[in-house]
């Protein structure tokens, strides 16, 4: 559901479904949904409505594109920090973890601000619900390091914690910042230790 119309295969066409991505991106943070129309991401990405029209059926398609695009780079930058702490500490590589979804939501808040509420208009719930087990699986990778019985649901409630926090600070207009990450560390922390009483900061 909400595909593109065409996958770009030559490098300019590539460009051109880049730039129109972006420019919805950029009107979203800018604007607002209330601001999203096909005529207005085209001017805004320097291409005809009809150009556009060759690469995504209708907004929503551009719009899914976004999200789906967004998921890969969270799902990225969590592989990454699983994997650059694979040999440092339980903490460490927890923390990595916590700052990877941080880092996510606010390098460009407002635009995960409206994402948010786009994506529950989308229909898109088995592809999010795919994105969730494979986060689960990497947050258990990382817990059972602090508690060898962890399982996956224990995982998913790490997941669902944090993005809890999260988002509720970026809908209040808060900024990520340090006293945001203790807070959701010691959440995580303090589930963690409540299903499982040895484990410690």
């Amino acid at each position: 559901m909400h595909k593109p119309r065409k996958q770009a295969r030559q490098k300019r066409s590539k460009a051109t479904q880049a730039a129109i991505v972006e420019a919805a991106a950029r009107l979203l943070e800018s604007q607002g949904r209330g601001g999203l129309t096909t005529n207005a991401i085209a001017d805004r990405a320097g291409v005809s409505v009809g150009s556009l029209y060759q690469y995504f059926p209708n907004k929503e398609a551009i719009l899914a594109t976004l999200i789906r695009d967004k998921r890969r780079t969270l799902l990225m930058q969590m592989q990454q920090a699983v994997q650059e702490t694979s040999a440092a500490a339980p903490s460490v590589a927890l923390d990595a973890l916590l700052r990877a979804g941080m880092m996510h939501q606010f390098i460009r808040p407002a635009l995960a601000f409206e994402l948010e509420y786009v994506e529950q208009r989308l229909e898109l719930a088995a592809e999010s619900a795919a994105l969730a087990e494979e986060m689960a699986q990497l947050v258990l990778e990382t817990i059972q390091r602090l508690q060898p019985d962890a399982g996956l649901q224990n995982a998913r409630d790490v997941v669902a914690i944090t993005k809890g926090l999260i988002n509720a600070a970026a809908m209040a207009g808060e900024a990520g910042s340090d006293a945001l990450f203790d807070r959701a560390r010691r959440a995580v922390i303090g589930y963690l230790s409540q299903t499982a009483p040895e484990v410690t900061k």
